[in-house]
């Protein structure tokens, strides 16, 4: 496994839409262990292959018991909505504030083998599978804020924990 530099919204690879994987060999499981290792030294939640300069439609998101790397991911359903808070590791430094998503959503898309596999996902876990899907469509964080004053500065990492926030990824 080796760590992969994340790169930061000034990248423009971080605002196109990413290509369908088509091809599952056996190098994709390094790429996914890679960004795995990347995404926890990071202490993210999520990570999309943009985000490590591969246009790529592939993410890797891990929140409680839940670990999932899924190539070519839709969303087919998706219920409710609510506000939430969120950060990216390539918005490095900022959170946004009522950022709207959906409740409840159910994705399809394929493992690291090319098989067909579908998550239902709700709350916390729901909202982590949105912001990876907008990473691989070219959306940041910042796109879905309806106010300015809802993009803020974050204190110095130490601090994060006292604050409670917790980055999307």
């Amino acid at each position: 496994m080796a760590l992969r530099k994340i790169i930061t919204s000034e990248n423009p690879i971080l605002r196109q839409k990413a290509k369908k994987v088509h091809r599952f060999d056996p190098s994709l499981q390094k790429l996914v262990d890679d960004m795995f290792e990347t995404m926890h030294d990071a202490n993210g939640v999520g990570l999309a292959a943009p985000q490590i300069g591969m246009s790529i439609r592939i993410f890797v998101a891990e929140y409680e018991d839940r670990r999932v790397a899924v190539f070519n991911p839709e969303i087919v359903k998706a219920e409710g909505e609510a506000l939430g808070t969120e950060g990216c590791l390539s918005i490095p430094g900022y959170a946004g504030d009522n950022i709207r998503r959906a409740v409840k959503v159910v994705v399809k898309g394929q493992d690291v083998r090319g098989k067909s596999i579908r998550l239902n996902a709700e709350g916390w876990f729901a909202r982590i599978l949105q912001h990876e899907i907008d990473h691989l469509n070219g959306i940041l964080f910042i796109d879905r804020l309806d106010r300015p004053e809802d993009l803020r500065e974050l204190p110095p990492a130490e601090d994060l924990q006292e604050e409670n926030i917790a980055l999307v990824e």
